[in-house]
């Protein structure tokens, strides 16, 4: 009778690979992707995804909107606002004035690590907020007004 791999470990197996990686790759900020772990090691879903929890208890680790999960290293603050927060602090910190050019949704996907339509989402709140004109396909959206540190639109 053949022996067979005991599931029951297998998932932190994955886990100890997995955070050798980040340990070996300082430059590494998301975790391969479920598939890529099961193609990898042969198991399930299940199996990958407690994995990532068994990373994510040792701190490692944390689940992003999207089924992604990103690397949490010891010492490095991040940013958890929700991303129209976070894309409207340009505007103020980079000194945008009213009427300019503002990033299009590609180059804001890029800089935040996130999709264009998650970007896209955060944009709408911005435009419904009155920080932004109106884009859309071809449409450069502008600065209609800069939001202060206390969340109130200047105008």
């Amino acid at each position: 009778m053949a022996q067979e791999a005991n599931p029951r470990g297998t998932f932190l197996e994955i886990a100890a690979a997995v955070e050798a990686q980040i340990k070996a790759n300082l430059d590494m900020t998301e975790l391969p992707s479920a598939a890529e772990l099961m193609k990898a090691h042969g198991v399930s879903r299940g199996v990958v995804l407690r994995a990532f929890g068994a990373l994510q208890k040792e701190g490692v680790a944390e689940p992003v909107p999207g089924g992604r999960w990103r690397v949490v290293r010891a010492g490095e603050r991040t940013d958890r606002r929700p991303l129209a927060d976070r894309i409207g602090d340009i505007i103020r910190d980079e000194g945008i004035p009213v009427g300019a050019a503002f990033p299009s949704a590609s180059v804001l996907a890029e800089r935040f690590g996130v999709s264009r339509p998650t970007v896209t989402k955060a944009l709408d709140k911005l435009e419904a907020a009155g920080w932004l004109s109106e884009g859309g396909q071809g449409k450069v959206r502008t600065v209609r007004a800069v939001p202060s540190r206390e969340g109130r639109s200047q105008p």
